[in-house]
């Protein structure tokens, strides 16, 4: 699960970069995803396992919708601006998942990929493994197109100071509705990937978005790379503190954790990118 931790947040934290607004509607995306996927399974007959990528593709064109509906209307206003604008922007797609599809839970039965596998004594659902390695090269291809690819470097300098880039003919407002675009896609593949195994219902996206922010938090605000590493690292925690401890205390036991870091190194163990 780790991995998928570090997919949702690496879309959260490269928004953060690039214009230091916080997405309160990421786990509702998230939620939207995962009935994109759903019902791609329950009307078209479609796996998660192949659905994932149109649920990717909405989400892209949510967000780059959201930036151009919102956002830019916001971004030049107060900080609380920003923040009651996606935060009402949650509330309101929560709300309409709830009127249009009802509260019930609902799942995926019999995905292709069902079953377990056996890892050196230690059983791993299938589903959850390959969540994790298309998460796993997702996060990869991201990393690599910001880092390899002139629109990528036109990113990172557009989230390293936004009126240099713009001095250098960047269309930082091109960038901006990208980023977006480029982090809602993320948290749509995550929602696709997760729709293989766990419930889907209207307030499902709220546990998933607050891991993300510790994991942000824990990487460093903004650090897109270090996501991968505080992601695993959550998932771990995650998964320890439900074995050996308690599962009702596994989430306390990832908060904690997230204190005692904020506590020791405010801006996250890598700092920001």
């Amino acid at each position: 699960m780790g991995l998928v931790y570090a997919l949702i947040a690496a879309g959260l934290s490269l928004i953060f970069g690039l214009m230091e607004v916080v997405n309160f509607a990421h786990g509702e995306f998230l939620m939207l995803a995962m009935y994109v996927a759903f019902f791609a399974w329950a009307l078209g007959g479609a796996d998660p396992a192949l659905s994932f990528p149109l649920a990717a593709a909405l989400m892209a064109g949510l967000g780059w919708a959201t930036y151009h509906g919102l956002i830019r209307r916001v971004l030049g206003g107060p900080m609380l601006a920003q923040i009651f604008a996606t935060f009402g922007l949650a509330v309101f797609l929560r709300s309409a998942a709830q009127f249009l599809w009802g509260v019930d839970f609902r799942v995926v039965a019999d995905p292709w990929l069902g079953g377990r596998l056996a890892l050196g004594g230690v059983f791993v659902g299938l589903p959850q493994a390959a969540a994790g390695g298309a998460a796993l090269l997702a996060f990869g291809a991201l990393t690599l197109f910001l880092a390899r690819s002139e629109t990528g470097l036109a990113l990172q300098a557009t989230a390293q100071d936004r009126q240099a880039a713009a001095l250098m003919g960047i269309d930082t407002d091109r960038m901006f509705a990208l980023g977006w675009a480029i982090g809602a896609g993320c948290v749509g593949v995550a929602g696709g990937l997760l729709a293989m195994f766990f419930y889907v219902f209207p307030d499902v996206g709220g546990t998933f978005a607050l891991l993300a922010y510790v994991t942000v938090a824990l990487g460093g605000f903004g650090n897109v790379p270090a996501t991968l590493l505080a992601g695993v690292a959550v998932g771990l925690v995650e998964a320890f503190a439900g074995l050996l401890i308690e599962p009702a205390l596994k989430y306390a036991v990832v908060f904690l954790l997230y204190l005692a870091v904020v506590l020791w190194r405010p801006q996250g163990l890598f700092g920001r990118f």
